[in-house]
């Protein structure tokens, strides 16, 4: 069993407060992450306090009495530890998003020639972005733009292309005709614009530059995304979940 199917250690990520940024309260978003898992099949992995661990999928959704089915084993050892043991985490992966979810009210319900682990729909799930692994670049029709003064110059106001973004960072385009931002230098209150509903405000420390293509004229900044507000990242991470779901349908056109 990998860390990757292990839950993350929430009392490790801070104040509750902090936890905010990767919580999800809302009725509707919970049911279509959950439904996401269960349409694209995905493996989740049910982590039992005891150390019982077995893979599974969710196969059932029932909104309307809040309750969840996953495939089960009836003979597999671990099924029954699970539902004895005192507490239980789900955790699965849509694409680069991690999803971790309780696992409360679990029972083993038998069918004439099944089995399935119901436990009660989550009141709440957490999405961690894997951080500094996965970015994605805007879709050519739309142009996101990152808003700040030039640290050198505060008279300055710059706007510069987003190339790419990331929970933890974003890539911008630097024009060769404007004044050069340095490496290391901190930029605060920087605005980022990636689509006329997602507006982020943060800061921005330029780890990087680096030459694109001669014909570019011009360099990318690479920088790290700092001092987001939790609903700024959240709409982050929603922006990064729809550009992935958006590039997908385009390759199957």
């Amino acid at each position: 069993m990998t860390s990757d199917t292990r839950p993350a250690d929430l009392d490790a990520l801070g104040s509750p407060g902090a936890l905010d940024a990767f919580r999800v309260r809302e009725a509707a978003e919970v049911r279509a992450l959950l439904k996401s898992l269960m349409d694209r099949g995905v493996t989740v992995n049910l982590n039992g306090s005891d150390g019982s661990s077995y893979a599974t999928s969710l196969w059932a959704i029932d909104a309307a009495h809040g309750r969840l089915a996953f495939t089960a084993d009836l003979m597999a050892p671990e099924v029954h530890r699970l539902v004895e043991a005192d507490e239980a985490v789900a955790v699965g992966y849509l694409d680069q998003v991690k999803l971790q979810f309780d696992v409360v009210d679990r029972m083993l319900v038998h069918g004439r020639s099944s089995c399935v682990l119901q436990a009660a729909m989550p009141r709440e799930l957490f999405r961690f972005q894997r951080r500094g692994t996965y970015r994605v670049r805007p879709l050519e029709r739309h142009a996101p733009t990152a808003r700040f003064r030039h640290p050198a110059i505060p008279e300055m106001t710059l706007e510069l292309r987003l190339l790419d973004v990331s929970v933890g960072g974003c890539a911008l385009f630097m024009p060769s005709d404007l004044p050069m931002v340095e490496p290391g230098v901190q930029i605060n209150d920087a605005v980022i614009e990636l689509d006329a509903g997602t507006l982020l405000r943060g800061t921005l420390v330029v780890h990087h530059v680096t030459s694109i293509q001669p014909e570019s004229r011009g360099v990318r900044l690479g920088c790290e995304l700092m001092h987001l507000p939790p609903d700024d990242t959240r709409a982050l991470q929603r922006y990064i979940d729809q550009t992935q779901k958006r590039r997908r349908m385009l390759q199957l056109d």
